[in-house]
């Protein structure tokens, strides 16, 4: 029996009406539809799951479960098959066109959204590296899904219309302006994240200070349009990306990575307890062994240095002496460099500024071993606790503003005195004499 025997004997058994041949034709095509989507689960993505598992990319087969694209691969394969098949039903050439077309294009859009998946998938086994820590790949992730969109949109249109591909893209030239006016934050971001990306500017998990946009925190997320910034207060700031290309903020990632923090912090000292250290007052401080070797050189280059001016060292003016103050530099510079906790390789110095109504600024400027948050605090605490309380042994102190406390404790001894006075003159407050 010959293949035309065949088909003639099928088509004696066949109904003569032409709803049921319609019917038949329909759920033929339906049932080889079916069969086809069985097959290429079983087999092909049967065989792509068994491949990945056996290479040992476990992780690749499971994000592209999670993120379904064998899932979107399979309801591709129906729609395929109904696009080719829909011409051989009897009877529909009205619809078969139509069906056809809406078909077909479901199927493109089956297979596009599977390759979003796998962009996605991407992404997530990214995300699980140790490389993924310093450098994201999200905002090219979404640049792929962007133009995979695009792509589908003009091939699903184009499908639908009866059209070329290429007379879609043509027709875009004359919208070209407007696009460029829809997309412009999408272009705008496209091009900063390429530039944050390539140049190394921004990473997960740097410290990033923009008080324009009130950002202060760790960066948790960089996108294709936002940069995610978790602030201390643990809010979350959203930037947009073009705005860290464009306009300037602080990355504290480098000062991490120098291993060093930076002390830069200021005692102001009351003017009125500057002066000249006493003889006596030098021998006390000799006590101090941060001092010790520094008094001892001083008081003799000192000596030398008075003793050639010969009668004219006999003015107080004319004498080279040491001050309390040039003594309290060297005792705090002298206590940074034995300081183990503090860089001894980077700059360091204590140094006196210029002064101001608010007092004599003695600015103190080294760098940590540290830079841990917490610990940073504790070292520059102690380094300020004992320099704070080492003054009222140079004979300084610390310039306040007065309070209301002091204010009336002033007024107090005011009434006090006036009521001395007039008790000792004998005078009451009216002018009334006082009883002896």
């Amino acid at each position: 029996m010959d293949w035309e025997d065949l088909v003639t004997q099928i088509d004696a058994q066949l109904p003569k009406e032409v709803w049921a041949q319609t019917l038949i034709g329909i759920g033929v095509l339906v049932l080889t539809a079916l069969f086809v989507q069985w097959v290429v689960a079983r087999v092909v993505l049967l065989l792509a799951h068994r491949l990945l598992v056996l290479t040992g990319h476990d992780d690749w087969d499971k994000a592209l479960q999670r993120r379904r694209a064998y899932q979107n691969l399979w309801y591709a394969v129906p729609f395929a098959v109904v696009s080719m098949g829909i011409d051989l039903v009897p009877h529909v050439d009205r619809a078969a066109e139509i069906v056809g077309r809406l078909a077909h294009a479901g199927a493109w859009i089956c297979v596009f959204v599977a390759l979003s998946g796998v962009l996605s998938a991407w992404q997530d086994t990214y995300s699980a590296t140790t490389r993924a820590q310093t450098r994201s790949i999200k905002g090219y992730i979404q640049i792929g899904k962007l133009v995979l969109m695009a792509i589908c949109t003009v091939l699903v249109l184009s499908i639908l219309i009866d059209r070329s591909p290429l007379w879609m893209i043509s027709g875009l030239g004359a919208l070209s302006a407007v696009l460029l006016l829809v997309f412009k934050d999408t272009l705008l971001s496209l091009v900063a994240s390429t530039q944050l990306t390539s140049n190394d500017m921004l990473r997960i998990g740097d410290w990033i200070e923009m008080p324009q946009s009130n950002a202060d925190g760790f960066v948790k997320d960089i996108a294709l349009h936002t940069v995610k910034v978790q602030n201390w207060d643990n809010t979350v700031t959203t930037v947009p990306t073009y705005k860290l290309f464009s306009e300037s903020y602080r990355n504290y990632r480098h000062m991490f990575e120098s291993g060093g923090r930076r002390i830069k912090r200021t005692l102001r000292i009351d003017a009125a307890s500057v002066r000249f250290l006493t003889d006596e007052e030098a021998g006390r401080l000799m006590r101090f062994r941060l001092l010790r070797d520094y008094l001892q050189a001083k008081t003799s280059d000192i000596a030398q240095a008075n003793q050639h001016m010969g009668e004219q060292a006999a003015v107080p003016a004319n004498r080279r002496r040491l001050t309390n103050i040039g003594t309290f530099r060297v005792y705090a510079l002298a206590y940074l460099k034995q300081n183990p906790e503090v860089r001894q390789d980077m700059a360091m110095m204590v140094r006196m500024m210029e002064p101001q109504s608010d007092g004599i600024p003695v600015e103190v400027y080294c760098f940590t071993a540290v830079t841990a948050w917490v610990e940073y605090e504790r070292i520059q605490g102690d380094i300020f606790d004992h320099l704070l309380a080492i003054l009222p042994e140079l004979g300084m102190r610390l310039y306040q503003q007065p309070s209301g406390a002091d204010i009336g404790e002033m007024g107090g001894h005011l009434r006090e005195s006036a009521m001395r006075e007039m008790g000792r003159d004998g005078v009451g407050p009216q002018g009334q004499e006082l009883p002896r």
